[in-house]
């Protein structure tokens, strides 16, 4: 098993600075790149375990609730519950993850494929990270606790302290804006590119609206994490390509004390 474990690694590190780069609009190091995923993911494990523990609510502390203590900007969406918005959600969400798979029927992302895999593999792990710990450290009440059309036991779970911010919408933004990211890249002159992003778009913000009529999040919720899903969904493949101008960029470090890791810089022009 060790062995080919071994033999994946080599491949994958062949995979990604051999045949395919050089069609690529983007370039890719196992050196920077893959301690960003391992970070990410370690990041995210660490998020988790702090949601994990997250004390709930008691019944005489929601008792006294009212849609009153949310500020006006949130408040239209406090007390909303709908278990069909909350489980129908998850259906664009999934569909976002496997959207990448789209890439395959362009020649060029295709015969590109490890690299791209890396590069998905690393949005969804920054993304991950950003909410996880957020969601981790951050105690805000979901819309439904304001209500009482959601059972009891919704309510007072520790899931009911997770509202900020919108997971689920900030994963979705990330998978289906990469995807319009990496087709244009690959094809700055297609038709199809205003019809990508356009579903690029529409995606999340079905997501978005689900979530709100579910009585799991807050507009600000939601606009955070459409935010951040799309900045990272665009921003971790175009700090990657080759002609990359805007002054950032990515680079690996090494200290013979605190040993290797990565750099995110910017070049004032």
């Amino acid at each position: 098993m060790k062995n080919q474990f071994l033999l994946v690694i080599v491949f994958f590190q062949i995979s990604l600075a051999g045949f395919s780069q050089a069609q690529s609009p983007y370039k890719t190091s196992f050196k920077v790149d893959a301690p960003i995923v391992g970070g990410g993911v370690a990041i995210s494990g660490l998020g988790l375990y702090l949601i994990s523990n997250k004390h709930g609510l008691e019944p005489n502390e929601i008792a006294n609730l009212t849609k009153a203590d949310v500020n006006a900007f949130d408040r239209f969406t406090a007390g909303n519950y709908s278990e069909s918005a909350n489980n129908f959600s998850d259906v664009p969400l999934y569909t976002s993850f496997a959207l990448p798979l789209a890439l395959i029927i362009d020649k060029k992302a295709f015969q590109n494929g490890p690299q791209i895999l890396l590069l998905y593999t690393e949005t969804m792990a920054v993304t991950g990270s950003i909410y996880a710990m957020t969601a981790g450290l951050v105690y805000r009440k979901r819309p439904l606790v304001y209500g009482t059309e959601a059972p009891l036991r919704t309510r007072t779970t520790k899931n009911a302290n997770n509202s900020f911010f919108a997971g689920h919408v900030a994963a979705t933004a990330s998978a289906t804006f990469f995807v319009a990211k990496v087709f244009s890249d690959f094809n700055p002159d297609s038709r199809l590119r205003p019809v990508v992003w356009g579903v690029a778009a529409a995606l999340p913000a079905s997501v978005s609206y689900l979530r709100l009529k579910a009585g799991k999040h807050f507009l600000s919720d939601v606009l955070l994490g459409y935010g951040i899903g799309t900045t990272v969904g665009i921003l971790v493949p175009h700090l990657h390509k080759k002609n990359n101008q805007s002054g950032f960029s990515i680079t690996p470090t090494y200290n013979r004390l605190e040993g290797n890791g990565v750099a995110l810089s910017y070049t004032f022009k």
